[in-house]
Parts: C-alpha cells; structure tokens; sequence
C-alpha cells in the first residue's frame, strides 16, 4: 500500500516509568510498540523516584524512536503526525516525550498533538479490533489513578468519582511492601491471593453508599497492616485474597452503577490495574448480556506510546493540532 493512503503517526509516553514509542496506522493498527521498562530501577525503592526516571526516559528515547520506526519499516518522512503524552505525570518525566515530539514536529513539519495520558489509556482498546464507539462508561485504574468517567467522544471526558486518597494500584503496592512481597505489588498480591483455600471475607466493603461516586482505599490498606499486626500468625494469602476482593468490588460496584443508572451499555476498563485476572472473572460475572465491557490485552494496559499514537489520530483527523508552546502537567 501507498504510505500516502495511510494516516501514520508517532507516538511518544514518558509519563512515569516506562519509556516507549510506537507507530500507529489510521489510528488502530499498531505498526510497532518499543517499551523500556524502569521497573528493575525502582524497585529497591518501593515506588518511582522521579530523578531516576526523568534520566532514564532521557537515556532511552531516541534509540526507541529509532527502533520503533526500523520495526514499522516507517522513516520520519512517512509520518503524518507526532503525538506525546503531556498530562499527568511527573514533571521532568514528561517533558522527555514531549521535547522529543516537539523537535520531530519541527523537522519534519508535521502537527504535534499534546495528549492526556488518562484519555489516551482509555483509548487502548481501540487498537484491538474494537471500534471506537461514543458514549462510554470508562474506569481507569493504576498506582497513580482510580477515576470514574463518562466519555462523550475525543477530548470529551466528565470525571463521575475518583479516589479521595490511595489509587486502588497504589494500595495493592503498599500491602505487598508491608508484607514484604516486592514492587510492583500488583501482579505479586494477585497471585498470593490465588493460594488462598478458605476465603474468608476478612473485610467489609469499602462506601457502602449506593449514591457515593467516590473511590477510597487507605482505610482497606490501613485494616489490613493493622489485621497483619494483630495476627502474625495468620495465612498471608488468606489476608491478601480477602484484600483484593474488597478492593475490586468498589470498582465493579462504582462502575456498573455509574452505567446502569445512566443507561449506557459500554465501558471500558483500563490502566496497570486492569491487567488482574481476578478483576476480569469478577467483570465477566457480574455483566449483564446487553453490556459490552472492554478491556485491553494486559500488553496495552500497562503504560505504552501506541495509546497515545492511537488517540492523537482522533484529534489529527478533527485537525485539532498543537504549537511549540505545548507545556507539561502534573495533573490532568
């Protein structure tokens, strides 16, 4: 095919702690998706230390860029637009993407699009065979984020409830350092959780109100390091199982609340969080058959340049460009 007949676009997302670039084409066939992962990084640390990341996304970049483009077959004068993540994130973090799109925009003269990194998340199912599709219920769930929108079309998003403290990812991390389980605490707690026999319910549910929008998990994590303190001798896996349950109920109850009250039958699951597998067998139970709940490959829930490659070509096709004033945000 003629490259002329195709929408080609760079995407750039340095946000946090993965560095990565990606070429999309027409805004749902990934052409290649190069990850660098800090996670070996911060590790010892239980969490992101900013100045490591901002120097390792700066040490990165451009030999991803470079093979992101050599596994596409693309060359910088194929691309017809450059998108990178701008808010939220960690400021120093940030500004690596964005300066990156700034100078490819300029040399080759083609538009930079500024991209919010949560819109672009909830984008990723879209690059898997799925149609974009408006309106939407979307929750997105990570270490940084656990916010609940209603999503009219690109650029269009109404926050419905996000958490009044821990994000739901930050909690699962602080209950795998406690234990002494590692970082991140995710994937670690879901598969303790898995070795657990008797299942009890150690923990009630988390806003009980049927009207409360809101998210909140530092009462969860503070009962469980207190339940651990009071019971040394109590089975881990016990503890963590009855844990995640109580954390993933709260987003299954906001989120399907928030679609049937609305009457709107899509939602869209997505961020680090989204990859947990009990997650998706407590989804899959819980829909109803005239719902259609998307989630993304665990691959694409993590974060990743094609999300951001893919909802720049949203804002590229509406013309909706940005100028070399494009700054950076640590909030959305």
């Amino acid at each position: 095919m003629n490259q002329s007949e195709r929408v080609i676009g760079l995407g750039l997302e340095s946000s946090c702690d993965e560095t990565s670039a990606a070429v999309v084409i027409d805004g749902k066939t990934i052409a290649s998706n190069k990850i660098f992962s800090q996670m070996d990084l911060h590790s010892e640390y239980y969490g992101v230390v900013p100045e490591i990341a901002s120097r390792a996304h700066l040490e990165k970049i451009n030999s991803l860029i470079e093979m992101s483009l050599d596994e596409s077959g693309i060359a910088f004068s194929d691309l017809n637009y450059v998108g990178a993540t701008n808010r939220p994130g960690l400021i120093g973090s940030l500004l690596i993407a964005v300066q990156s799109a700034k100078a490819i925009s300029f040399a080759m003269n083609i538009p930079l699009i500024g991209v919010n990194h949560l819109e672009a998340h909830l984008y990723a199912p879209f690059l898997e065979g799925n149609e974009p599709d408006y309106p939407y219920i979307g929750l997105l769930i990570s270490g940084g984020n656990t916010a609940l929108y209603h999503i009219d079309g690109p650029g269009k998003m109404k926050l419905i409830g996000k958490t009044v403290d821990d994000a739901v990812g930050e909690a699962f991390d602080k209950v795998s350092k406690f234990i002494g389980l590692g970082y991140p605490g995710g994937p670690l707690v879901e598969n303790l959780a898995k070795k657990a026999k008797l299942k009890k319910n150690i923990f009630p549910k988390i806003l009980s109100d049927p009207d409360d929008t809101r998210f909140s998990y530092s009462g969860l994590k503070t009962a469980v390091i207190n339940y651990i303190r009071n019971n040394p001798e109590y089975d881990k896996s016990e503890i963590v199982y009855s844990f995640q349950e109580s954390a993933l109920e709260l987003l299954l109850r906001r989120m399907f609340t928030a679609a049937r009250k609305s009457g709107i039958k899509r939602m869209i699951v997505a961020g680090g969080v989204a990859a947990n597998g009990r997650l998706r067998e407590l989804i899959k139970s819980e829909k109803r058959v005239d719902e259609e709940i998307l989630i993304p490959s665990p691959k694409l829930c993590t974060d990743n340049a094609a999300m951001i490659a893919g909802i720049s070509y949203q804002y590229y096709i509406q013309k909706n460009f940005d100028s070399f004033t494009l700054d950076v945000n640590s909030k959305v």
